[in-house]
């Protein structure tokens, strides 16, 4: 149950001394019945994740359960189609096939530290409660996962996984029954059962969430930085990642935050362009403005209410985002573009092609960044492969 080591010096971001800011972003704006709880589960948070046993715990699970480290692969065959060195960072290798289950384990570990007897979720893609179900079922705790209908939906293969795990599915078909709204459900569930422990799967949401969430996907940064050194003898160039809320972007970039030769990108879900109501590019298109609990940009009208959004993602099919993204966008730390659905699509196919390595759409929006900008280039680069594509190749089979 050894914590994995590394002799490269790590600087990330100092998750537990923040006071939930992100420069001008974060906080959090809830209801009086959440305060104190939010404040109890972020005291609890700094003080059980510094302990020994928790560390030991964590890593057990992580080494042993989910199956890291997850390994750098060298894409050869896209980096000669590109003409960049490209590495891709296999999250879709890890148990359950994607990214979450790095926060779900932290942070069902930390929800049976504190006593917890039901934990609840929301999901968009699906990956997430998929994750949540996993963890919960593997410490034997109540689980009820909120999801929006029309995800429910286009990812009935996670519906049908989240159900065998033992999980309660409640739909949320309010709205434009997709994300955004699950999250609204699981946080009015939330606040009228403030005993259950929600644990919240992306870098959104009210302090402590984003740097509880940050702070459990880092050690994917910490591996590629890691790998990297040994594969190459030196840091990658550019990153590379898909952003819907945040979290698996962050987990790559928080060990290289202060590496400021490296360059980052995050690709946002653009779905039809820019048009409001069809696209979920949050940092491209929207505004400062509190939405959920905390202050970050957000896809909104002029009144500030959150405009309908669309892209082929359902991970990405939100109009809010990680208010630590947002500081990255105002420092110009990190830069954030939008990408199509057809775009997405495109490298989808692209990279199963190539690679024999087929991806969640999510990912390929990613993939398909990085083939735009890293052409004839010869940069050394990593991808995040968020996660893997099993939920998304029979609808996108029908396109």
């Amino acid at each position: 149950m050894e914590t994995i080591t590394t002799t490269i010096e790590t600087t990330t971001f100092d998750y537990q001394n923040n006071n939930g800011m992100f420069g001008a972003y974060g906080g959090a704006y809830v209801p009086p019945v959440l305060e104190e709880k939010l404040q109890q589960l972020g005291n609890h948070f700094q003080t059980i994740t510094q302990t020994k046993a928790f560390s030991q715990e964590y890593h057990y699970y992580l080494n042993q359960y989910v199956g890291r480290p997850s390994p750098l692969y060298y894409a050869h065959n896209l980096s000669k189609y590109v003409g960049s060195r490209i590495y891709l960072k296999r999250e879709d290798l890890n148990h359950t096939g994607a990214h979450k289950i790095n926060n779900t384990i932290g942070q069902i570990l930390l929800a049976k530290y504190m006593g917890a007897k039901e934990i609840i979720a929301e999901t968009g893609a699906g990956q997430h409660g998929v994750a949540t179900a996993t963890a919960a079922a593997l410490f034997e705790l109540k689980c009820k996962v909120f999801m929006g209908k029309k995800d429910a939906e286009r990812q009935s293969m996670n519906v049908s996984r989240m159900k065998l795990l033992g999980a309660e599915i409640v739909l949320a078909e309010q709205g434009t029954a997709t994300l955004r709204d699950a999250v609204d459900s699981a946080l009015g569930y939330y606040i009228e059962h403030p005993e259950a422990f929600y644990l919240l799967g992306s870098q959104v949401g009210p302090d402590p969430y984003p740097k509880m969430v940050g702070y459990f996907q880092s050690i994917i940064g910490k591996e590629a930085k890691k790998q990297m050194y040994e594969a190459e003898g030196r840091l990658p160039d550019r990153l590379f990642a898909s952003v819907g809320g945040g979290s698996n972007a962050i987990g790559l970039f928080a060990d290289f935050l202060h590496e400021t030769a490296v360059e980052m990108f995050g690709a946002e879900g653009g779905g039809e362009g820019e048009v409001m109501g069809k696209t979920a590019a949050t940092l491209s298109f929207g505004k400062p403005g509190v939405f959920q609990g905390t202050h970050s940009y957000c896809l909104q009208d002029d009144a500030g209410e959150a405009l309908p959004t669309h892209s082929i993602a359902a991970g990405l099919d939100y109009p809010g985002i990680s208010p630590q993204h947002a500081h990255l966008k105002d420092t110009q730390r990190a830069s954030y573009y939008a990408i199509t659905d057809a775009e997405a699509i495109d490298a989808f196919r692209l990279l199963s092609r190539l690679e024999g390595i087929i991806p969640a759409i999510e990912s390929a929006h990613a993939v398909a960044l990085a083939i735009k900008l890293l052409k004839d280039k010869n940069s050394l680069s990593i991808i995040n492969l968020s996660g893997r594509g099993d939920k998304d190749v029979e609808r996108e089979l029908m396109l």
